[in-house]
């Protein structure tokens, strides 16, 4: 099958052969990661890396005639909150594509929205309160502290550090400016939940598979608050030096399986998701499941925290990126 791989750039000139040439030389990059399964299960594959213009991206997609497009697009000219862009685009010109909708990326970025139409379905959330650059953050008397600061419209932790977790209306008032100076866009101040850091893939649309669920557990916390920072997910120094690792998690009992399964899977048609996703929680003490994130966008890079447990589902990398796309192709479009 004609399989096009789009996908962010920093080589807005290359064009399908020179990226082939990184395939063949095996660079570590998820787009290329999932060029060489897709070869592996005999597809034709074209790599389209999209940067500043989208005319290239149409002109490729036009001469190519995919029936299928790989969306491995996170933003657009840099802007991660654009990363709804694509897939519009893609829709509007009459592509089948991987993952979610338009409707299903936007809606889950904004952390505020998400929790507001989980709340309505049922799920625990953290109490939060959003706050918009310009106003002055009046915490909620329902939210006590300590309290995470977090940039409304990012994911993948950026914007969160250490300093993230206030304990003061002064902290509160210092951290969600810094919020707004630096990233430009609200601040949504949520409740810090105590608990294990769950993560958990499903793949399907109708009918879900749950992935074996990962956690990510610290080490030495030298009195750092057990969160996932920008630097605790991706710096691998950092995560080596505190001990910081993604294990499978284990000592859940069937009934907390099947209720962190029964919460992931509402959330996920509750977002509007579709062929694959994440839902990041935390598990309290008394075994209470709050929903923290939904990702309709998750790495899925090979030996990647999705990918890990696929496999350890049964499905190799090859398999897994060839259950989306046969989840794409399957899905009803109108």
């Amino acid at each position: 099958m004609k399989i096009a791989v789009v996908f962010d750039t920093l080589h807005p000139d290359w064009e399908d052969a020179d990226y082939k040439k990184e395939i063949e030389a095996k660079v570590e990059e998820a787009e290329y990661d999932v060029a060489r399964a897709l070869f592996a299960k005999g597809h034709d594959v074209l790599m389209v890396g999209v940067a500043e213009q989208l005319a290239p991206v149409l002109e490729r997609l036009g001469a190519f005639q995919p029936k299928l497009v790989f969306n491995g697009c996170e933003s657009f000219r840099g802007n991660a909150r654009h990363e709804y862009a694509l897939a519009t685009v893609l829709e509007m010109h009459g592509y089948r594509y991987t993952g979610s909708s338009p409707t299903g990326l936007l809606v889950a970025r904004n952390k505020s929205l998400t929790k507001k139409i989980l709340t309505h379905h049922g799920i625990r959330v953290p109490a939060f309160a959003e706050f918009r650059p310009e106003e002055k953050p009046v915490r909620p008397s329902e939210l006590r502290f300590p309290l995470i600061v977090k940039p409304l419209l990012e994911d993948a932790s950026v914007g969160i550090s250490q300093a993230s977790v206030v304990e003061d209306d002064e902290d509160l008032e210092a951290r969600v400016k810094f919020i707004h100076e630096k990233f430009h866009q609200a601040a949504i101040v949520e409740e810090l939940i105590e608990g294990r850091e769950l993560y958990v893939g499903l793949i399907g649309n109708a009918t879900l598979q749950v992935l074996p669920i990962v956690e990510l557990t610290f080490g030495e916390a030298n009195g750092e608050h057990r969160i996932a920072t920008y630097k605790a997910k991706w710096d691998e120094e950092y995560r080596k030096r505190k001990k910081i690792k993604n294990v499978f998690a284990k000592g859940l009992s069937d009934e907390v399986a099947a209720k962190i399964a029964d919460t992931c899977t509402t959330a996920f048609h509750a977002l509007w998701l579709q062929d694959y996703g994440r839902v990041d929680l935390r598990l309290t003490h008394d075994d209470e499941v709050y929903v923290l994130e939904v990702n309709p966008n998750p790495f899925l890079a090979y030996e990647n925290e999705m990918a890990d447990a696929a496999e350890k589902a049964g499905l190799g990398y090859n398999e897994f990126i060839q259950r989306i796309v046969d989840e794409a192709m399957a899905r009803d479009t109108a």
